[in-house]
C-alpha cells in the first residue's frame, strides 16, 4: 500500500530575470519521512525551500504541500506546517512558558490546548524548572531544543528544518536527532537542510541539489554504493564538484 505523499513537486521552477534559480525539480515526500534537501550555497536550495513553504510563488511547474496547492492554497501550506532556522526564532526576551504560548497562539490552538502543551513540553525537555527563565539565559542546546518542539507544538504534517544544528556541539547534534524520530515516528514529515553530512546519513531519503537542479535522489547507503563513496561526505564533494554557480 503506498504511503502518503506529503510532498509532491513536479518540474517545479523559479527564476528571477534571465537566472534560473531552480530548474524543474521533481519529487516526493512520504509521510513521517526524514527527508534530506542538500546543496551547496547557490544550489537553489533556500528557493525551492521557500516556495514550499508558500513564501515565494514558483514560476512554473506544480507542487503541493500537506495536501495544499502553492499557487492558490498558500496560506493554508503555512497554517500546516512548523518551520526552523539555525536562528531559532525564538524571542530571547520572553521567558521559556511565554514562548511556547505565543507560537500556540500564532497557530490556532486554544487556551486549554494551549495550557496543556506548555506543561507537556516542558516535561518532555526537562525544562519545568527553567519556564519563567528567559530564553536568552539558556544553552544554545537547550534553545534548539525548545525551538524545535514549539515549530511542531501544533502537529503539522510536515516541519521544514533549514541548518537547524548549526554551531551547536556533536552531543547536542544527536540528542536534537532524537526528537526529529520521535517526531518522524509520530507521522510528521521531516524535511531538512543541513551542512553536516554525517547528519544526511541519518535521513531516509536525500536529495543533493547542484545549480538548481535535483543531481541525486536515493537513500544514503544507495547514494554511497552508485558514487563508490565511503560516506555521504564523499558523496556530497562529487556531485558539487560540477557546480558552475555560486552565491
Amino acid at each position: 500500500m503506498d504511503k502518503e505523499k506529503v510532498i509532491t513537486a513536479n518540474e517545479l521552477t523559479k527564476r528571477f530575470g534571465d537566472f534560473t534559480a531552480v530548474d524543474k525539480i521533481s519529487f516526493e515526500v512520504e509521510k513521517g519521512e526524514i527527508f534530506g534537501f542538500l546543496g551547496a550555497n547557490g544550489a537553489g536550495k533556500t528557493t525551492a525551500m521557500r516556495m514550499l513553504c508558500g513564501l515565494s510563488l514558483p514560476t512554473s511547474g506544480e507542487a503541493t504541500v500537506a495536501g495544499f496547492d502553492v499557487y492558490k492554497q498558500n496560506e493554508l501550506i503555512k497554517k500546516n506546517i512548523g518551520y526552523m532556522s539555525q536562528k531559532f526564532s525564538l524571542y530571547e526576551d520572553l521567558t521559556v512558558r511565554e514562548n511556547i504560548q505565543f507560537y500556540g497562539g500564532i497557530y490556532g490552538l486554544s487556551d486549554e490546548k494551549i495550557k496543556e502543551k506548555t506543561d507537556l513540553l516542558l516535561k518532555q525537555l526537562q525544562l519545568e524548572n527553567e519556564g519563567k527563565k528567559l530564553v536568552k539565559a539558556l544553552p544554545l542546546g537547550w534553545k534548539q531544543k525548545l525551538a524545535f518542539s514549539i515549530a511542531i507544538v501544533h502537529d503539522p504534517a510536515i516541519v521544514f528544518l533549514d541548518e537547524p544544528t548549526g554551531g551547536v556541539d556533536p552531543i547536542t547534534r544527536r540528542e536534537f536527532w532524537s526528537l526529529i524520530y520521535q517526531a518522524s515516528a509520530r507521522g510528521i514529515t521531516i524535511f531538512v537542510t543541513t551542512h553536516y553530512m554525517d547528519e544526511a546519513e541519518y535521513c531516509n531519503r536525500v536529495s543533493i541539489m547542484v545549480d538548481g537542479r535535483i543531481d541525486a535522489l536515493d537513500t544514503p547507503p544507495n547514494l554511497m554504493k552508485d558514487y563508490s563513496a565511503k560516506s555521504m561526505d564523499e558523496v556530497f564533494l562529487h556531485l558539487a564538484r560540477k557546480a558552475q554557480r555560486s552565491e
